[in-house]
């Protein structure tokens, strides 16, 4: 999953970016309500950790406007104020869960992964093509029934281009897709997994082609003659 923190606070904006890390989820941390706009209109997220203790716009009013922006990513509101009225207003304006401070990392984590698993579900769990199976809830890949070794870097950009089959992708959002900003991959990084990909997908039949000068596609699947 990928994951957006909005918090002020420095010190514990740093803490929850290397907890849900080390979780395996990638993660990009912003301070302020309007640099979280900036960063949903540009990427995509699973998920949001949201104070509401923010300088100026506060938490309640960005969690307004981003779904008045249509967006439905999971938010779950982290704060100090633990008032009824506050925990019904959030839960009124957006938020699909309540945390308050100080909390225990083993439930931030667990409300986090219980968060996704039901935006999973309202999307698709496995995801198929030709004879390539990616189960997004078990983190499990089969080629023609046969268990297929993936280390996470690889399960992350193939289940993205699965997402987008048939459709040309381009470098940048690959990199998007399965990197933090402060994470840096090359292009010829992207080369190298796309060329490791091919190898175990290829002899089965699933073909990923370059797009000179653009990106890579995973192109239909045919059967063999």
């Amino acid at each position: 999953m990928r994951l957006l923190v909005v918090e002020d606070d420095p010190m514990l904006r740093d803490g929850l970016k290397d907890l849900l890390t080390q979780r395996g989820w990638v993660v990009d941390a912003v301070g302020y309500a309007d640099q979280a706009l900036a960063a949903l209109k540009q990427e995509y997220f699973d998920l949001m950790v949201l104070d509401i203790g923010l300088p100026g716009m506060d938490g309640f009013e960005l969690l307004r406007r981003v779904r008045a922006s249509g967006n439905n990513l999971g938010v779950l509101v982290l704060t100090a104020r633990d008032a009824l009225s506050e925990r019904v207003h959030g839960l009124e304006v957006g938020a699909d869960d309540y945390l308050t401070k100080p909390f225990a990392p083993e439930e931030l984590v667990a409300r986090l992964t219980a968060l996704g698993r039901r935006a999973r579900a309202l999307a698709t769990e496995a995801l198929t093509h030709g004879p390539l199976l990616l189960d997004r809830t078990a983190h499990r890949a089969s080629l023609n029934g046969q268990s297929l070794e993936l280390p996470a870097r690889e399960w992350s950009m193939l289940e993205f281009l699965v997402e987008n089959a048939d459709r040309v992708v381009s470098k940048d959002k690959i990199v998007a897709a399965v990197c933090s900003w402060e994470e840096d991959m090359s292009s010829n990084a992207v080369e190298v997994y796309i060329s490791r990909l091919r190898s175990k997908l290829e002899p089965a039949g699933v073909r990923i082609r370059t797009v000179r000068g653009y990106g890579y596609m995973l192109e239909p699947f045919r059967e063999s003659a």
